[in-house]
């Protein structure tokens, strides 16, 4: 089985590079984050003509937006809220062997690392918590995936300067402390530093902002696939898809994260 998981960034504008991805990199699930495009204009049609007909979405107009594409039958879709927001962030789904897949887009948290001065961030950090408490409460499939853009670099080398970033939303410590909180309550496995070790640099971001984002390489690793403990060992390899993010003059700040298992 092989899983991929991008912040596409609006998939109306950007169908050609989803449809290039699925074309190359032939994935059996792709799941993808920031839609921003409601159900009813979704490109049902593209993704069933490309092979993945059996579709899970969750989409919303000019923000946010969930969807699970897949080669093979899934069942038991479902659509999770939280913050007391209805704004398309959780998806999931059952795959053929019982796997539980989650897609998932945590908000971004604006530009201020305070709660108090800044209610994205007060956001981003309840939505956290809040799923991190799903997770200790809820009853789970014994075998379950967690996919998305989680808008969190959480190791030193996840980001191009731990020092300088320590302050910047997407790394300051109360975040990396609520996404390890998540990580543990969902008992999973970081897939890409399955293999990858931990002091070797690894990005899945880069800003628009940079003149050439490749020369300055000041990339965040915010996209992340984790795995139950009992499906670490079918991992057979994981890839961020560097080169995706210059497909295009006008590409998503993302690039597609995939895992192949055995």
């Amino acid at each position: 089985m092989k899983i991929a998981t991008w912040n596409i960034n609006s998939v109306r504008l950007r169908l050609d590079l989803v449809l290039r991805l699925l074309s190359e990199e032939k994935p059996d699930i792709l799941c993808l984050q920031e839609t921003k495009t409601p159900d009813e204009f979704f490109p049902t049609e593209a993704f069933a003509k490309a092979g993945y007909k059996h579709q899970h979405i969750c989409g919303m107009k000019g923000y946010n937006g969930v969807a699970i594409l897949s080669r093979k039958p899934i069942t038991l879709p479902q659509v999770r809220h939280w913050c007391e927001k209805q704004d398309c962030r959780h998806i999931h789904a059952r795959l053929e062997d019982g796997t539980e897949l989650h897609c998932v887009y945590v908000p971004a948290g604006g530009d201020i690392p305070d709660p108090k001065a800044n209610v994205k961030f007060a956001h981003k950090l309840q939505f956290l918590d809040e799923l991190a408490g799903w997770w200790k409460m809820h009853p789970h499939a014994k075998r379950r995936i967690l996919v998305g853009d989680l808008n969190v670099a959480p190791l030193e080398h996840d980001v191009w300067s731990h020092k300088q970033m320590l302050g910047v939303v997407s790394h300051t410590p109360v975040e990396v402390e609520k996404l390890a909180a998540l990580q543990k309550a969902f008992a999973g496995v970081d897939a890409p530093r399955h293999f990858v070790p931990a002091g070797q640099k690894l990005y899945s971001w880069w800003s628009y902002r940079a003149a050439d984002w490749r020369a300055s390489d000041r990339g965040r690793r915010l996209d992340h696939i984790w795995v139950s403990k009992n499906l670490a060992g079918d991992l057979k390899k994981t890839r961020i898809l560097k080169e995706a993010r210059g497909w295009t003059p006008k590409p998503s700040d993302h690039v597609p994260v995939i895992a192949e298992f055995g």
